[in-house]
């Protein structure tokens, strides 16, 4: 008989700890960051196995939309019966707000390893102005 060891075992400290510690579940399979540069609106969002041609990206009304469908089957067969028959299916479906004006018809997106990059240029409105300071006085 073995014994297993369970963090539940020590229950103050299991149950008291984050629920998700980066260092033992890492980044989420089904994950999305967005953040502002000066110039533009980006939105990461984890699509893995999924080709580029099975990717939907629109942005519309402030909001980004990112849509992405793959479907693979593995199959064996001896004669007339199948034997072995192996499906993965994986569908996305992310949605985030925009919290800025941008020029959304020139928006662009890419794939790379499994990654959607969503870039989309700000307005010139929307941008950082630099403001010259005058010195007054004297």
């Amino acid at each position: 008989m073995a014994i297993v060891k369970s963090d539940l075992n020590d229950w103050p400290r299991f149950w008291l700890r984050p629920f998700f510690e980066e260092e033992e579940w890492g980044e989420a399979a089904d994950s999305l960051s967005a953040y502002e540069t000066d110039d533009a609106f980006v939105v990461k969002a984890n699509v893995p196995g999924v080709p580029a041609d099975k990717v939907d990206v629109s942005v519309e009304g402030g909001v980004v939309t990112i849509k992405a469908e793959h479907e693979e089957t593995k199959e064996e067969k001896s004669k007339r019966k199948v034997v072995y028959r192996e499906g993965r299916m994986a569908k996305y479906l992310y949605t985030t707000s925009i919290p800025c004006p941008v020029l959304a018809d020139k928006a662009k997106a890419e794939i790379e390893n499994g990654v959607v990059t969503v870039t989309i240029p700000k307005a010139p409105e929307a941008k950082p102005k630099k403001i010259k300071v005058l010195a007054r006085g004297k």
